[in-house]
């Protein structure tokens, strides 16, 4: 019997892994590790380690310390994904940063697990996916000009949670309400 889980079985190594709908997130990045470690994949190994640290480190910092019987309670998918944008976005910082130095070993060590984090990511959307989604927005709040924007923004974050960068979201709702 092959060493992969059925939940990547198929799937290239470092591709995009087939996540089961009844499996939740966090035990999926931990099975995930543990194929990791039986394949010697030390890149792999070592990004959901330290995601999975990310996440540990996110529940603890919910629980409230001034309540004797507060518990820990595990995040959602939704909360452990967004764990994974921000270590995704850490990472695309990093690789600009590294870029700048002449660092470029360093940049494709983040490179490589960037492409990992962002395997468990939903699809992004496209530019034209965003400016439809904002459009539609526009349309129901009736924001008309630059003053509007705060108005506009909530509402297009909601609804592009997780498939959208903000920055990219700031820029359409900026360039279609007319500002600068």
């Amino acid at each position: 019997m092959p060493a992969t889980s059925p939940a990547t079985a198929g799937s290239p190594k470092g591709g995009r892994p087939r996540l089961r709908a009844a499996m939740a997130l966090k035990e999926q990045l931990s099975n995930d590790l543990k194929d990791a470690m039986r394949a010697s994949d030390a890149v792999r190994r070592d990004t959901l380690r330290g995601l999975l640290t990310a996440v540990s480190r996110t529940e603890i910092d919910r629980v409230n310390v001034k309540d004797a019987s507060a518990t820990r309670q595990e995040l959602s998918d939704g909360d452990v994904l967004d764990v994974i944008q921000k270590q995704a976005k850490q990472r695309r910082e990093s690789i600009e940063e590294y870029r700048k130095g002449k660092r470029e070993d360093l940049a494709g060590r983040e490179e490589a697990e960037l492409a990992i984090l962002v395997a468990y990511l939903p699809a992004q959307a496209t530019r034209d996916e965003i400016v439809a989604e904002v459009r539609a927005v526009l349309a129901e709040t009736g924001a008309s000009g630059p003053g509007d924007k705060s108005k506009v923004m909530p509402k297009a974050i909601a609804r592009l949670k997780g498939r959208a960068d903000g920055r990219a979201i700031n820029d359409v709702v900026t360039e279609l309400l007319g500002g600068a």
